[in-house]
């Protein structure tokens, strides 16, 4: 199993933008067949940090469910309006060895 975690630096203030539609991205995800497992915020370290987090039984799974989440015309859509809102990100992969 892996474990994907999508770190976004959200542009100052936009937060609760952020937020609001990235609802509206995880119901378009989801339609696709990808789903996310938690999205989170940031409380200390850098300001206007959100982390979305998903597990999938492999790294192909994983690449299967992106390509089809990201073929979707709404999902391009969605991110036309999500992108303005980051400043910059990165992807961490993690293999998980222990799901207790």
């Amino acid at each position: 199993m892996i474990l994907v975690r999508d770190v976004f630096r959200l542009k100052f203030g936009k937060a609760k933008e952020a937020q609001a539609l990235l609802k509206e991205g995880l119901r378009i995800g989801k339609k696709a067949g990808f789903s996310l497992d938690r999205a989170l915020m940031d409380v200390t370290g850098p300001f206007y940090t959100l982390v979305l987090e998903s597990t999938h039984p492999s790294l192909a799974a994983w690449e299967s469910a992106s390509s089809d989440a990201m073929a979707a015309k709404e999902w391009g859509a969605w991110y036309e309006r999500f992108k303005p809102l980051v400043d910059s990100g990165h992807r961490e992969i993690f293999t998980v060895f222990d799901d207790r």
